[in-house]
């Protein structure tokens, strides 16, 4: 299904119950903000997203600890998990999702390239999952890592 379909489903369901998103993210650098914003209306269920690429914006932006970065990487289902709460929180939205990964060139044994952690956090609690998008290239991870993240938030909605 192609992003901007997607797009306009989430755009729709949000609107026609109320709900206004936001996103955090880190290896897909707004792209999913771009994503739901190049669709028109999308004002209505979107005011603000936050791209943070380091772990020092994690923390300043989002709240996630130091500690959590430390303990387990940037990219971890628990570092997810508090951007995306962080992210519902300091935008007041209803649904957000994070996203922090290995985009590539590179990666290593423990976190290959194309590992992509996602969050979706709304008040019915916060989901995390890992998806090995695999070593397809920066760009087509950072794509898939979009379209995956786009089809979260329309099942959270």
């Amino acid at each position: 299904m192609e992003n901007t379909s997607i797009t306009a489903q989430i755009i729709e369901t949000a609107r026609n119950t109320g709900k206004i998103v936001t996103v955090a993210e880190s290896c897909t650098g707004g792209k999913v903000a771009a994503a739901l914003t190049d669709v028109a209306g999308s004002s209505a269920i979107f005011e603000r997203g936050f791209v943070t690429y380091s772990n020092q914006a994690k923390s300043d932006m989002l709240g996630v600890s130091c500690t959590t970065l430390d303990t387990y990487g940037a990219v971890s289902e628990e570092v997810a998990r508090e951007m995306a709460e962080g992210a519902r929180r300091a935008a007041g939205a209803d649904v957000a999702i994070a996203i922090s990964g290995i985009a590539g060139p590179g990666g290593s044994e423990f976190k290959p390239e194309g590992r992509v952690c996602y969050a979706v956090s709304t008040a019915r609690g916060t989901r995390t999952e890992t998806v090995e998008h695999g070593a397809l290239g920066r760009a087509q991870v950072r794509d898939a890592a979009t379209r995956h993240a786009l089809k979260m938030i329309l099942a959270a909605l």
